[in-house]
């Protein structure tokens, strides 16, 4: 899976200087929990959404609500103008994963995507939004976000052992190894094995 660029149309017909990050399911996938994943600029819904209404509108219909969880919104504005149309937006506290934005059509349904919080590496945001539009898992936009902090955090820590070894002089510096107990080691192809 790789995360899809759109280059939406601005309310004047020019082309914006930044396209739209996303990534969605492909079409005709098995309902999900996410239907894919945007991740935004900012966290400015007045200056956010216009874009990315702009390229589902012709996708999915004309999206005439959005709801959010203002845990990760300053500012959750009631109405925001959108290409010759206005979207509402409403917000959930508790009843909507806080990582998850839902988009509504009026004539044709309903989708939820992840939003990558802006400030996300780009090889976090990556991997967050080939996932959340895949159509084998069935995991939450918050669960997501989870998974990704904890394989961030798997990283960083194999960066460090990786670093703190390669400063201590790591294997070429001399250091004999002792293999596992039990374990055979073979020295070369003409060598008996040895036992540890």
């Amino acid at each position: 899976m790789t995360a899809t660029v759109f280059r939406p149309m601005t309310s004047e017909g020019r082309r914006p200087t930044s396209p739209v990050r996303l990534s969605l399911a492909p079409t005709g996938s098995a309902p999900l929990l996410l239907d894919g994943a945007w991740w935004p600029r900012s966290r400015d819904l007045t200056a956010e959404l216009p874009a990315l209404a702009s390229v589902l509108d012709p996708l999915w219909g004309r999206i005439t609500r959005v709801t959010v969880n203002p845990a990760q919104w300053p500012v959750v504005p009631r109405k925001v103008p959108v290409a010759g149309h206005v979207v509402k937006v409403g917000w959930f506290r508790s009843e909507q994963d806080a990582h998850e934005l839902l988009l509504l059509s009026y004539h044709v349904g309903r989708w939820n995507l992840l939003v990558v919080p802006p400030r996300t590496p780009p090889a976090v945001a990556a991997w967050l939004m080939a996932a959340a539009s895949d159509p084998r898992r069935t995991v939450t936009a918050s669960r997501l976000m989870a998974d990704a902090a904890h394989l961030t955090a798997t990283a960083e820590a194999d960066r460090t052992g990786e670093a703190v070894w390669e400063s201590e002089g790591g294997h070429d510096a001399g250091a004999s190894v002792i293999p596992p107990r039990g374990r055979v080691v073979i020295a070369a192809p003409t060598d008996r094995p040895e036992r540890a």
